[in-house]
């Protein structure tokens, strides 16, 4: 349902901090369909709020949210990778991997062993002490997560991880589409 739908504004007896929003707007442009702000800004709001409170443990262990990811990535792949392949398991550009990877490297939680074929490429393993990093702290962020979804029963909980797939698949389908 939209608000142009005639069935009442949506967000109408919904009181989280997004239905304020979009009653406001719907009073300066009553015109406009505020329906995509009650999904779009729902999940812009919750992922900033998870990513505030789940960072806690990250913020602990003197690690950002992107560094963790990295970290992780080197972890759950199980084998080396490069710092092209990693860019590409974490979404991020290679500007930003080469950065964090220094980082890394410096603290010991991260080992760079040149190919022996290729002197321009370098293949990246997690330390023992990147490793037991990761490996303590992933269960806290598992247990931060799961205290958060317990506000929803099994059933919401897979019907969620179902549509936000669904949503995810086809952004991700559309990326080229996506980009200005």
């Amino acid at each position: 349902m939209t608000a142009s739908s005639g069935a009442g504004a949506p967000g109408a007896t919904r009181s989280d901090t997004v239905a304020a929003v979009v009653r406001q707007w719907q009073s300066v442009h009553p015109d406009l369909d505020t329906g995509p702000m009650e999904i779009i800004g729902r999940i812009n709001r919750s992922a900033a709020l998870l990513q505030q409170a789940e960072d806690a443990p990250l913020r602990r262990a003197g690690l950002s949210r992107p560094e963790f990811d990295l970290l992780g990535a080197l972890r759950r792949t199980g084998h080396e990778l490069t710092p092209g392949e990693l860019a590409r398991e974490t979404f991020s550009s290679g500007a930003a991997v080469t950065k964090r990877l220094k980082a890394l490297t410096e603290r010991g939680l991260v080992e760079r062993r040149g190919d022996a074929r290729d002197r321009r490429v370098a293949h990246l393993r997690l330390t023992d002490a990147g490793r037991d990093l990761v490996d303590g702290i992933l269960p806290e962020q598992l247990a931060y997560e799961t205290a958060v979804l317990s506000v929803l029963d099994s059933t919401e909980q897979d019907e969620l991880a179902e549509l936000l797939s669904g949503l995810l698949s086809r952004l991700e389908g559309l990326q080229g589409v996506l980009r200005p």
